[in-house]
């Protein structure tokens, strides 16, 4: 049998499919009991968190596991397998002992070095064993990957590099200001009682909030987080439990929410955040309107019927209604003025004028019109051509306020957003708050998909390579357990074999010297047990040895073909350690 590990994380799928694939706590139940039940699969463990959702198994055969594995996924998820599969990595042996070592050290988390991925771990193995579908194999491999997770808490600086996923969330928030200095005074709700939302209870309190108030479908459950911020001698929040009827109105008094519950549907829609922005009871409505940016200086957005008004009050002079109404002008005035209202900055357009218009009436003003004037091009009159240089300058001042000195236009500045009064921190999957909230003026939503781009820019800290080299050490150690422990149930099966052996053999002495005494009997069978103890002795810790090593598994078939073992006796021992082991596990659980 080997370890195979199928799964989806924030490193391969997109939030809104982590979202569709999340996994209730009845599904993951079904989901073990489907997968031991699967041919290929002896054992299997599920550990499905915000950010990734894994199946594990120890498997007989590879690809049939990932096909029966892939499948599983996908049916108990809701995602159909042809959009799922894109998103699926599958580690195998060495590379999926390696893989959870390195989730359980937070190397693979959404915020490096994360350490609440191992209380995840923990329940995952718990709900395995609950469910009788834990072996030996899951039982160490979980087991080992908390020691490895703890050791690389404590011998590496690894917790400067990270932090949990609820802190981050809150420094997101806190948008560059430390997040004591930005929570001091607030007023927090906490929608959800779960590991999660204690969590952030918790560090909201530190944080130096005035209040939380935590509301739960569970009001017993709300009320005992309640009970234990009030409890708490490290800080003096106040603390109250409310239940989830209340969220609407708790909203309208909040500045900070967190929400994580384990609901399939929407617990905050955007038209419920905008009404509790629009019924604040602290004194600071939000403003809900967006603003709208004045105009820009010398923008041309004064339409022409406009202009002329604003030119008289202005004292300018319009221009004379016979301009461009000469005979053979190629345009007229007048009712290009008409079309004024686009943009004086535009390419097309100067002075409110077509460019195309303008530059016909220029080459008719500098060049003249021999029909027009009799006179031959370049022969204009000066004080004609003045005239109407100063007419035309006076029409366009009238259409848009000014000429241009440049024809690209000016960069418009984009319409301010007004400072949040509402912050929420939504880390549920599915989501909990509705995305549309990132709309909303006078709200900040940080959601598991803003806190996935914003940990891709999040620096590394020099500690995580001493960590990856704990890992490798460690899963070399783990292959080398394993690989010896594959050999124990022949080792036993052999000494078992041969204490049988000298059984009969005294038993066959007896019948025929029946006349010994007891003490001559006892000596006689201690004599013939440390004879085959000293003969088994050494080629069982070499086999041990070797085993070990890779490429070590073929020594216990050779053992049982040398000594002709009975399979069956073999596979009784390895049952009776595998119940020994899990029982252990459990009972370190519980403790």
């Amino acid at each position: 049998m080997s370890l195979l590990v199928v799964g989806l994380s924030h490193r391969s799928a997109p939030v809104s499919v982590l979202e569709r694939a999340a996994l209730s706590a009845d599904a993951q139940s079904k989901l073990l009991q489907d997968t031991v039940a699967a041919e290929p699969a002896a054992e299997a463990a599920v550990l499905a968190t915000c950010n990734r959702i894994e199946l594990y198994a120890d498997v007989d055969k590879f690809h049939a596991g990932v096909a029966e594995l892939s499948t599983l996924l996908a049916q108990h998820s809701g995602v159909g397998l042809e959009e799922l599969t894109p998103h699926l990595y599958v580690h195998y042996e060495d590379r999926a002992v390696h893989h959870l070592f390195s989730v359980a050290c937070g190397l693979d988390s959404m915020v490096v070095g994360e350490g609440q991925i191992l209380g995840q771990i923990k329940d995952s193995l718990a709900v395995s064993q609950e469910q009788h579908t834990a072996g030996r194999l899951l039982n160490d491999l979980f087991q080992q990957s908390l020691r490895v997770g703890k050791r690389a808490h404590s011998e590496t600086g690894i917790d400067r590099a990270g932090q949990s996923l609820v802190t981050f969330g809150l420094e997101q928030l806190a948008d560059g200001t430390p997040v004591e200095s930005w929570a001091s005074g607030k007023r927090a709700l906490v929608i959800g009682a779960g590991s999660m939302s204690s969590l952030a209870a918790a560090t909201l309190a530190r944080a130096g909030v005035s209040e939380v108030v935590v509301a739960n479908r569970t009001l017993e459950r709300a009320r005992r987080l309640a009970q234990i911020l009030t409890e708490d001698d490290g800080t003096d929040v106040s603390a109250r439990a409310v239940p989830m009827e209340t969220v609407p109105d708790e909203l309208t008094r909040a500045d900070v929410v967190v929400s994580c519950t384990g609901a399939t549907g929407l617990v905050l829609t955007a038209q419920a955040v905008a009404e509790a922005l629009e019924g604040r009871v602290d004194g600071s409505p939000a403003p809900l309107a967006p603003v709208v940016p004045a105009p820009l200086a010398g923008a041309g957005s004064v339409r022409a019927a406009e202009a002329p008004a604003d030119a008289a009050e202005a004292g300018d002079e319009l221009p004379p209604k016979s301009l461009g109404a000469e005979d053979g002008c190629p345009l007229d005035l007048s009712a290009v003025q008409g079309t004024a209202g686009f943009s004086v900055l535009g390419e097309a357009a100067v002075a409110g004028m077509g460019a195309a218009e303008l530059e016909q009436h220029a080459a008719w003003v500098d060049k003249g019109d021999k029909e027009r004037s009799g006179r031959p091009a370049g022969g204009a009159d000066p004080e004609a051509e003045a005239e109407l240089i100063t007419a035309l300058a006076a029409a366009t001042a009238a259409t848009a306020g000014r000429i241009p000195e440049r024809r690209r236009p000016e960069p418009v500045l984009p319409a301010p957003r007004p400072a949040p009064v509402l912050s929420i921190l939504d880390l549920a999957m599915p989501r909990d708050v509705d995305a549309a909230v990132h709309r909303l003026p006078g709200a900040r939503l940080v959601d598991i998909e803003s806190l996935a781009e914003a940990s891709a820019d999040a620096p590394m800290a020099a500690d995580v390579d001493q960590v990856r080299r704990i890992v490798s050490d460690e899963v070399t150690a783990f292959d080398a357990a394993q690989r010896a422990a594959h050999i124990t149930p022949t080792v036993v099966a052999l000494r078992t074999m041969a204490a049988d052996v000298v059984a009969n053999e005294i038993s066959r002495l007896e019948g025929r010297l029946p006349e010994l005494d007891d003490k001559h009997r006892a000596e006689i069978t201690q004599t013939v047990r440390r004879v085959v103890d000293k003969l088994l002795h050494a080629p069982t810790v070499r086999v041990k040895q070797l085993a070990a090593e890779p490429g070590g598994a073929g020594y216990a078939d050779a053992l049982r073909t040398l000594f002709d073992l009975d399979p069956e006796t073999v596979a009784s021992v390895s049952r009776a350690a595998d119940t020994e082991n899990t029982e252990n596990a459990k009972n370190r659980g519980r403790a």
